[in-house]
């Protein structure tokens, strides 16, 4: 895009100066020939003045009364009825610039220069015009830089922006660029971004809302059943055991499709080095947390896997650590550790404020509950899109805040493309 935009504009500057460039050059040049002709004009003018007045007094004529007229390197010709041609100066050779003309008694007056200093000066300002042609090119080069520079770097960073939305990365972005279009595509990825957060949010929600009620139907029906198992009447029994049998399908049915609604919300979920994606974002935290005078410590351990989407992950952790930045007091603390249970990892946000409020703790995780005028919108999404990569996140302690996030450790079967030994069992 960059290079698309520079070489748009310079193409632009070398089309003016072109079109501007020939034209000026062209009068340029008749300009010099025109100045150069009339200033001969008027030294011809001048000597016929002067020898009109020897005429007209009956004196011969006489070119010393002249001499001061004719230039350095000029020939003055005077012609006279009867083939009479006075001459002074120097012959300039063939290639000659002349004006003539006329005085008393049909006679003319020609003066003559050689063209060769005229060309030069002609030359000299062609040059002049190149000169300022190239200037100019150069100017609209240094021009269409900046320019596309300016321009192409907030291209790159919305493209960017559009690409962490892509990847479920959330959070609003508050740069703006000073270009009104641009701006206006930031405040619309800003909207979308706010609009998919809340559908994931209210999609999390159906989903396990769906499955708690589901379940709970089916297992009140599983009990009732299994009483009539037990009727004295056999008809009775078979009926029950075959209604048994397809109360348990259900339950088969409605597994898988809670597995394939969490395995399609899970499609970005990959294999995630801690180690080398927490720092990031700490740097990224750091500088914020470091203008109201605190810092951030970050532990985490070499070899650190968990299975989350790298966009997803960002917009969590993030949420939590502008949680602290916020609500919190005291320096920060970004950690990851091993699960208490096997399988899983945590990663651990927590600050030395005065903590989470007893009556507010409850309700932290509520969608527009807020405690202290925010929006009450993030923790709630954070906790939707880590649930969106089969994790968990809990507010762990009160008092100093801390709020775990829990992942899962990544199986052999989450890295696609590899084919996994099968276990040998004997024959």
């Amino acid at each position: 895009m960059r290079r698309r935009i520079l070489l748009a504009i310079l193409l632009a500057v070398a089309v003016t100066a072109v079109a501007l460039g020939i034209p000026l050059g062209i009068t340029a040049w008749q300009l010099v020939e025109n100045i150069t002709r009339e200033q001969l004009a008027a030294s011809a003018q001048q000597i016929a003045a002067t020898l009109d007045d020897q005429l007209a007094n009956g004196r011969p004529l006489d070119l010393d009364d002249v001499r001061v007229a004719v230039p350095e390197d000029g020939l003055l010709l005077v012609r006279q009825a009867g083939d009479v041609t006075l001459r002074y100066g120097a012959d300039p050779g063939p290639n000659r610039v002349s004006e003539e003309v006329p005085i008393a008694k049909a006679g003319t007056v020609e003066l003559v220069i050689p063209a060769g200093p005229l060309r030069t000066r002609q030359t000299q300002m062609l040059l002049v015009v190149v000169l300022l042609v190239v200037l100019s090119v150069g100017t609209g080069t240094l021009v269409a830089s900046v320019t596309a520079r300016r321009l192409a770097r907030p291209l790159r960073h919305v493209a960017g922006r559009a690409a962490r939305l892509g990847g479920g990365d959330f959070r609003p972005d508050a740069k703006r660029y000073d270009v009104a279009e641009l701006d206006m595509v930031a405040e619309a990825l800003d909207a979308s971004a706010t609009a998919l957060a809340q559908l994931v949010q209210r999609e999390r929600q159906l989903v396990g809302d769906v499955s708690h009620q589901l379940r709970s139907r089916l297992t009140a029906l599983q009990l009732r059943l299994e009483t009539l198992a037990t009727h004295p009447d056999p008809e009775v029994v078979d009926d029950a055991r075959s209604a048994q049998e397809q109360a348990d399908r259900l339950a088969e049915v409605l597994d898988e499709l809670l597995a394939a609604a969490r395995a399609a919300s899970e499609v970005g979920a990959e294999p995630v080095d801690l180690a080398s994606v927490l720092p990031v974002i700490a740097e990224e935290w750091r500088q914020m947390l470091r203008a109201e005078g605190r810092g951030l410590r970050l532990r985490v351990s070499d070899g650190l896997m968990a299975r989350a989407t790298p966009g997803r992950l960002r917009e969590v952790v993030g949420v939590l650590l502008d949680n602290a930045l916020r609500h919190g007091g005291g320096n920060v603390t970004l950690s990851a550790r091993r699960g208490d249970a096997d399988g899983t990892v945590v990663v651990e946000v927590s600050d030395g404020g005065p903590g989470v409020p007893d009556e507010l703790a409850p309700h932290i995780f509520d969608r527009g509950f807020s405690g202290s005028g925010s929006t009450g919108v993030g923790l709630a999404l954070a906790r939707a899109l880590a649930e969106a990569d089969g994790g968990r996140l809990e507010l762990s302690n009160r008092r100093p805040a801390t709020f775990s996030l829990f992942l899962r450790v990544p199986r052999p079967d989450d890295v696609p493309g590899v084919r996994w030994p099968a276990e040998r069992v004997p024959r």
